[in-house]
This record gives structure tokens, sequence and C-alpha cells, in this order.
């Protein structure tokens, strides 16, 4: 929803009904993630995307006909419907797909999950989507962490971890809503601050009254969490190009670097902020600050080691990290390891970076290595292996 909630929430504010397409599960290897919507608009026009185009026109008719009736449709598209090559979903994937009518009556909190969403605030709005009562189906609540001022909905963090997954444990929801029941509200908000610690939309699989080993009633989150962050260490010409590569990917881009005469905001226009301190004391106090998670990626690209050490002891001692790489020669990362070793670094400490960075693309340019750098955190984010689509068989979505 995220993608298309300007143009939604212009026709919501101008009382306009609309219907709204969203993916909330995949299977093989469908086109778009669960989250991505298409709205069929008050004006005919259709704004966003499903499947990447495979079926679309089925989802718009859909979409016309539920903004006409108000009852939403749960919809499955694939290889095992029938109709599955008629409707153009040739890719061997499997789609179900949520359509909804949305105006101010049906979906009354839109105002406000927006304000929080543009104010980089965390929120999830769960919706029921199946139950074997049709009654239960469309209503939903919304639900915030405890703490809403940090990534993760957490309070600052003392002991590295532990309050990070203690707000997990907390959390609210508007009591004026309600999914049909107290069990259920409850395991619902529950999985939901999961999901928001994750920055993942989900489908979630209850039974009819919420119990957890049940089955019947399926409900989808948006986990709308702010955008995950990439901090990139070391002003230097290469940084520039990562940092507009991670703005494309999605990221919250910091620069930093101790030297303020490299580290301006003119050279880095791709960052969302550059900062001027030691490495290894800017990446401590984000920790304390309860600012890095495990989505955050870490790239050290000063190759040398009064910067690199000391900020590669922090890093690969967080116990809450996606990425952590440090670009060099394989003479400098020989260098590097054993620097490490001796400040008392251990293996299994010393396996979770990634270096030289980056994948084998033969890179050159600092663009190219750019490209190489978030080929590598991509790929370790799904599990991909690096290797040509071309040379392997099987789906090409896990």
């Amino acid at each position: 929803m995220r993608e298309v909630l300007p143009q939604l929430l212009a026709w919501w504010e101008a009382g306009e009904t609309v219907g709204m397409g969203t993916v909330i599960a995949t299977f093989r290897s469908a086109p778009r993630p669960p989250g991505a919507s298409m709205l069929v608009g008050p004006d005919a026009s259709a704004v966003g995307s499903v499947s990447g185009g495979c079926v679309e026109g089925a989802v718009y008719d859909l979409a016309q006909e539920v903004a006409a009736s108000g009852a939403p449709r749960l919809q499955r598209y694939g290889v095992s419907d029938d109709d599955a090559f008629a409707v153009g979903l040739t890719c061997g994937g499997i789609l179900d797909v949520y359509v909804e009518k949305v105006n101010r009556e049906t979906f009354p909190e839109l105002g406000e999950i927006a304000a929080d969403i543009e104010a980089g605030l965390p929120v999830a709005v769960a919706t029921v989507v199946d139950h074997p009562d049709p009654s239960y189906v469309g209503r939903r609540i919304v639900v915030r962490p405890a703490d809403p001022t940090s990534p993760t909905g957490a309070p600052s963090a003392v002991v590295p971890g532990q309050k990070h997954r203690k707000a997990a444990e907390k959390g609210a929801f508007d009591p004026g809503l309600s999914l049909g029941s107290t069990r259920i509200d409850d395991a619902v908000r529950d999985d939901a601050l999961g999901l928001l610690v994750s920055g993942h939309h989900g489908t979630l699989s209850y039974g009819p009254d919420g119990e957890r080993r049940g089955e019947g009633m399926r409900v989808f989150v948006w986990a709308f969490a702010p955008a995950p962050r990439m901090l990139v260490f070391g002003a230097i010409d290469f940084a520039a190009a990562v940092a507009r590569v991670g703005g494309f990917l999605g990221y919250h881009v910091t620069v930093c670097d101790a030297r303020p005469v490299f580290a301006t905001t003119s050279r880095f226009p791709g960052a969302d902020e550059v900062v001027v301190e030691w490495p290894h004391r800017y990446l401590e106090a984000q920790w304390d600050a309860g600012r890095i998670d495990r989505r955050t990626v870490i790239t050290v690209l000063t190759h040398d080691p009064k910067f690199d050490v000391p900020l590669l002891e922090v890093a690969l001692r967080l116990p809450e990290i996606g990425y952590v790489g440090a670009m060099g020669s394989r003479r400098t990362h020989d260098d590097r390891m054993e620097r490490l070793r001796e400040a008392g670094l251990d293996e299994a400490e010393l396996a979770g970076l990634s270096s030289p960075i980056g994948l084998d693309l033969g890179a050159r340019t600092p663009e190219e290595t750019a490209i190489s750098i978030a080929a590598e955190i991509v790929a370790g984010r799904w599990g991909g292996t690096g290797a040509p689509l071309a040379a392997r068989e099987g789906r090409i979505h896990g």
C-alpha cells in the first residue's frame, strides 16, 4: 500500500470510493511481494500493480465490482486455476489477492495511518481477509509500538538487544477497533509487533477465535516500519555511489567520517545525512539509542586500520545486524583480520564480515562497485547465490 498511498489518500480525503487489491500471499515465482497494491479510482483509472502486468485486468474488474457492492473478496490467481492462462499469469506463480472497498466510512483510520507513515513512525494495520464467518472479513485493528520514536519501537537500549525484544512484547492497539474478540486481538497484536520489528508484511493464520494452533482465519498485516538504515563509513568517491544505490533500494543512508573536510553534504547529495564523527563512536551511540536493528547494513569503505579496526570491533559484536562489509585488497583484508584477532574477536564473530566487500562482477568504477556491494546485500537478505539465473533450474523466487 505504501507505493500507492499518496493517490489513495487524495481520493479518501476527497470523499471518493476506491477499489483496492492487495497481494497478501505468494507462492512459487510470483512477480510481486505481499503488500503490493493496485487501486481502481472513482474515475476508473488504475494506480499501482499486483503482478507486474500478469493479472492486472482481472483484478481491475474485481476491484470495480467490490467498490460497487462493498463486499470484500479474497481471490487466488495462478497455475492451479483452470483460467490461469486466461488472466495472463504465465510466470508459474500463484497470488492471493484481497480486494476491498476503501473510503472514509470503510477505512476511517487511513488518515492517521498515513500521517504516521509520513512521520516515519512504525504502525501496523491488521485486516481479517478470510474467516468461516463472512461477517469477520474486513475487520481491522491498528497496532503501534509502545515507543514509536525508534525504528523498532523500542526504548533506548542499555544492554544490546534486550530492550528491543522487550518492546516487541509490549505495544498498544486502538481499543475502539476489534477483529472480533479479545483473544483474536491479543494474538494478532503480538504477531503484528513482531512483523513491525522485522519490517515485513505478512499473512497470519489462526483458528476462528484466534487459536494459535487452529486454522480457518487469515489476517493480513501491513507492517509500515521506517526505512531500513544503510551506514556508509568513509567519505570517499565510492561512498557517494554506494549512497545513491542505497537510496534507490529504499535505505535511509548515513555517510559518516571523522574528517570534516571530506564529510560534507555537497559531496554526498545521495545521502539522507552526513555525520562528522569517529566511526566506532557513532556506531556505538546509534546502538545505545536503539537505532540499529537486524535490517541495518554497514559498509566500511575507508580501508584505513585506524578507522576500520575500532569500527569493526563494534559492528561484528552487535547481536542484531543485517550486513557488515569492508572494502580493501586481499592484503588489506588479511592485515585487517589479523588486527581484529589481536583485538579479541573470535572466528564466529569474524565470520560475520563480508570482505573484500561485494560480489565478483568485475567492477572497476565506483558505480560498478556500488552495484556489486548492493548485489551482495540483496543476495544475503533473500538467500540468493549470486549465480546467473540462466545457469539455474527450477523456480526463480524461493
